[in-house]
């Protein structure tokens, strides 16, 4: 991937943010099995920030090995670990809305809607989502020994025993010369804890499907046109710094504190908001006008 730059990139600004992001569509699956803990039937509420880290700019992961995996996938030859049910949601499928079916035959991709989606229903929870081979809690009791030492905004959170301070948390992903953004909403591909590579320096623990270091949904697929096996390279983001785009048009649209608050603004039409519609028309025009200058990511 040429043109990248690990220290420029970490000049971008959140204004930066709202500047980039536009792809294609198209991808495949390759089967990675994960370890389910769960932690309850329903959809997990993270812990609420008690200080703010709007400013808090989080190293990239490079050329990352990514697989692409879905809400409701079957065990296969290969992956006998179905994904019905996530590492923090035994009822995830459910709370999605249904199976998000990968075939891009049966998918909406569409940049000028912004909608990347199963065409056969809107999602209930944000449809782009990721796994990252690391999952915080070792039941509902208790976090891993090393949770709080590793995680970077473990503290600030000030978590109960066993709640996570992982669960739809955002990252950025970079393939292309684009960028979109996505939440951890389930562990894998293969293991559930490498934290010296999802918080440290080191490469993916796992050898399998080429190292692979993060699953990508369908609509992350679609959006950057990635494939299994593409590289990529990611990184946290801030909420706040998160911009308006497709990631925050269904579901899990708000913000990691509150992933399952109804809309505010006006009264839901399609799953939106009026507010939420007014800052997609505003996103769109943003693109129309912007797209010619479209620069290479280390330019950035």
């Amino acid at each position: 991937m040429p043109g990248f730059s690990p220290t420029a990139a970490l000049r971008l600004t959140t204004a930066t943010f709202a500047m980039w992001g536009v792809a294609v569509a198209q991808g495949q699956q390759t089967g990675a099995p994960r370890v389910v803990i769960p932690t309850g039937a329903r959809p997990v509420a993270p812990v609420r920030s008690v200080a703010p880290a709007s400013r808090a700019i989080y190293p990239w992961k490079t050329y990352i090995t990514a697989t692409i995996f879905w809400c409701g996938e079957q065990p296969t030859e290969r992956n006998r670990t179905p994904n019905c049910k996530s590492s923090w949601d035994t009822e995830w499928a459910t709370h999605f809305g249904g199976y998000d079916d990968p075939n891009p035959a049966n998918r909406i991709a569409n940049h000028a809607t912004g909608e990347f989606r199963p065409k056969n229903f809107v999602p209930k929870l944000n449809p782009f989502y990721i796994a990252l081979p690391y999952n915080d809690v070792v039941n509902w009791r208790s976090h891993k020994p090393e949770a709080s030492r590793v995680i970077p905004w473990f503290k600030r959170m000030a978590p109960a025993p066993g709640q996570t301070v992982l669960k739809g948390r955002w990252v950025q992903i970079f393939y292309n010369k684009r960028s979109c953004y996505a939440q951890w909403e389930d562990c894998g591909p293969w293991v559930t804890d490498d934290w010296q590579y999802v918080f440290g320096n080191k490469p993916p623990m796992t050898t399998q499907n080429g190292s692979a270091g993060i699953d990508l949904s369908p609509s992350i697929r679609d959006y950057l046109g990635a494939a299994s096996g593409t590289k990529v390279h990611w990184r946290f983001v801030e909420d706040s710094q998160v911009p308006y785009g497709p990631w925050k048009k269904y579901g899990n649209a708000t913000t990691k504190q509150n992933p399952v608050a109804p809309s505010r603004g006006g009264i839901p039409k399609d799953g939106q908001s009026i507010e939420e519609q007014r800052k997609y028309l505003e996103y769109l025009r943003k693109l129309r006008d912007e797209q010619y200058l479209k620069k290479p990511f280390g330019d950035l």
